[in-house]
């Protein structure tokens, strides 16, 4: 222990954990007065926040659990998340396909209740139960722009041309569209504008209460240091567990289900810019998204995960699975030689005992410690729409421990460079191809659905490409990559390429090797 005179000024709140759930409590934390210090073991967003299929949604297969608190909070949320961040997420359709013949996962409280009033469905169906859970979908969150369900007839609509002939009809409805690991780093990098520290590749070694505080050992690039808190978060996601037992020390009979999410990346199968969303007889549905442009993204799976979260990879079954699962829908086969990317995260869902993976609750459960004195908070479960109202649901609970807490705040309150309004977005993109001709329609898009309004701080005065410095390909250039280093924590070319940006589907071997050497020798320099 240290002593007085060594010991460091405790800061308010010290969370544990870089993803989405512990950036989105340390930002409206800070927002409210509280000193705020975060720890991540790694990047940020390196786990379970980078490999979501990247949607603001309601969760529409959870009605079939009758988990309605749940898809209501997400729904009023797809609104708000909207318009606080216009340039990384945006309003998408989903067509939804149907069959009369199409039959569904049997352990569904849904399921078992239309077995036993309509025995003669035999696993179907009907259409006008579909539209009665779209119904409710347009409904339970008070829609304010995004548009609601409509019936296609997919032998007259585009959307229909990419599936198979026998689907003759299909629902479209409203969600949004995501980037999940831009979305953590900007909660981040709001929450260390208003007084939060943010330690990157920073191990937490232990935690312990003395006294009224707790003692935090941390290990990081720079060696060990201690840290003394209020009040402990543990927004470990997957390894929440552990933190629990091996770092803090603390039995819970509270826990996670590991739960492997696989998504494939594929050439691009379609030409228009919409989802799909379709249903499986195995219980599970998968999406088809446009994504970066060029490709497809069809995912996920759900599969309980055995072993390290880290070691989490889309298997070859997996990639089976999916192809299997899309071809059913499009009228050409997807197979394995299509894919061009796979990647996989693992979901800390709450253990809450359902017999399958898929059965598993997403919502998400907040327990609060304090009986040997200093609270700790422990994170489980949630989904990445939620992720704000589990901030202020965090703060509500820890309120008691900070009296005079500001109020809630975040709500409508912008991302780093999303001031605008969702529909000035088209007039935003235009101010910068103005400003900035060299860029090109591709490129400028690109910088708007990454940085929005501080894409002009990227680009300052450039009057040309070669005014940005070194090129690594595929518009990815050195002023970019040094604000990235600069402003938002990365570190290695992994840090670009695959969370930072998703470059990487672009550059080649050679190029993403030269950039690590650009950004090993530049941290080497300013050490």
């Amino acid at each position: 222990m240290l002593s007085d005179d060594q010991q460091p000024i405790p800061k308010d709140i010290f969370v544990i954990g870089g993803g989405v759930n512990g950036c989105g409590i340390a930002r409206d934390a800070a927002g409210r007065g509280l000193n705020v210090t975060l720890a991540e073991q790694g990047d940020l967003a390196q786990a379970t926040s980078s490999a979501s299929t990247k949607l603001f949604h309601g969760g529409l297969r959870y009605l079939e659990y009758f988990e309605f608190r749940l898809v209501h909070e997400a729904l009023k949320e797809r609104e708000v998340l909207l318009s606080a961040m216009p340039h990384i997420s945006w309003p998408m359709r989903f067509v939804l396909p149907y069959h009369r013949e199409m039959r569904f996962e049997s352990e569904t409280p849904t399921s078992k209740l239309l077995s036993f009033v309509m025995p003669w469905m035999k696993g179907r169906r009907p259409a006008w139960l579909i539209r009665l859970g779209l119904f409710m979908y347009d409904h339970l969150g008070k829609r304010k722009f995004l548009p609601g369900t409509s019936t296609l007839d997919l032998a007259q609509d585009p959307a229909g041309k990419p599936l198979n002939p026998k689907f003759h009809k299909a629902y479209e409805y409203s969600d949004g569209w995501v980037q999940d690991a831009r979305l953590v780093v900007l909660n981040a990098r709001d929450a260390e504008t208003r007084g939060a520290q943010i330690m990157v590749r920073t191990k937490v070694v232990s935690a312990a209460r003395e006294g009224d505080l707790w003692h935090i050992v941390t290990e990081g690039p720079h060696g060990r240091a201690d840290h003394y808190a209020k009040a402990l978060v543990n927004a470990g996601g997957p390894w929440v567990d552990q933190v629990l037992r091996d770092t803090i020390g603390i039995d819970s009979t509270e826990g996670i289900r590991l739960v492997r999410g696989s998504h494939i990346v594929t050439r691009k199968l379609y030409d228009h810019d919409k989802c799909y969303f379709f249903q499986g007889e195995d219980g599970r549905i998968i999406f088809a998204i446009p994504y970066e442009q060029d490709f497809t993204l069809i995912g996920t799976t759900d599969q309980d995960h055995k072993g390290p979260p880290s070691k989490a990879e889309c298997t070859p079954e997996e990639q089976d699975y999916l192809c299997d699962f899309a071809s059913k829908y499009f009228a050409k086969p997807v197979t394995r030689d299509d894919i061009v990317w796979t990647y996989s995260g693992v979901r800390p869902l709450y253990d809450d005992g359902a017999s399958s993976a898929t059965a598993a609750t997403r919502d998400y459960v907040l327990s609060l410690n304090d009986a040997g004195g200093a609270p700790v908070l422990n994170v489980f479960g949630g989904k990445i729409t939620t992720y704000r109202r589990l901030s202020e649901h965090a703060l509500e609970k820890l309120a008691p421990f900070f009296p005079g807490l500001k109020d809630a705040w975040t709500a409508g309150v912008s991302l780093p460079g999303g001031a605008f309004k969702p529909q000035d977005t088209a007039n935003v993109t235009a101010d910068l191809a103005r400003n900035y001709p060299f860029l090109g329609a591709a490129w400028t898009q690109r910088m708007i659905r990454h940085y929005g309004l501080d894409a002009r701080e990227i680009l300052g005065t450039a009057k040309s490409a070669a005014d940005l410095g070194g090129d690594f390909g595929a518009t990815l250039s050195e002023a970019e990559v040094i604000w990235l280093m600069d402003k938002e924590w990365a570190r290695t070319a992994e840090d670009v390429i695959w969370r930072r940006t998703k470059l990487g589907l672009h550059l080649s071997a050679e190029q993403v090797s030269t950039l690590e050497n650009f950004m090993r020798q530049r941290l080497s320099d300013a050490a």
